[in-house]
């Protein structure tokens, strides 16, 4: 998969808040069953189970089966190339946020000076 692509992907499956808490749940607890994982959700274990599919076919998690109890946690690493997308992007933001705000600044200096 292009490195692109799994980006666009990796950020889509975060988009959605459902994928986001299960994986906020398996940071608070690196493993769990399928079943403890999908207790807290108002949705049918089919529901949860696509959103499961969206994480692993990204690899954002993996599942493993115990007998007959399957277990996911989250790939080590597999939030990288998002990172570090995310902080070369950082960077220009913060300088655009930066003089903005020293823009603004001297708008505000400027408009009281003229109305004293």
């Amino acid at each position: 998969m292009y490195k692109e692509e799994r980006l666009d992907r990796i950020f889509s499956a975060l988009s959605d808040p459902t994928r986001r808490s299960i994986l906020a749940r398996l940071e608070g607890e690196p493993r769990l069953s399928i079943s403890a994982l999908a207790q807290p959700f108002a949705m049918t274990m089919p529901a949860v189970l696509k959103h499961l599919d969206v994480l692993s076919e990204i690899g954002l998690i993996r599942r493993s089966k115990a007998g007959r109890t399957v277990w996911v946690e989250i790939e080590p690493g597999s939030m990288k190339s998002a990172m570090d997308w995310l902080q070369r992007h950082r960077l220009f933001w913060t300088a655009s946020v930066d003089r903005l705000a020293r823009y603004a600044e001297a708008k505000e200096r400027e408009s009281e000076g003229k109305g004293k």
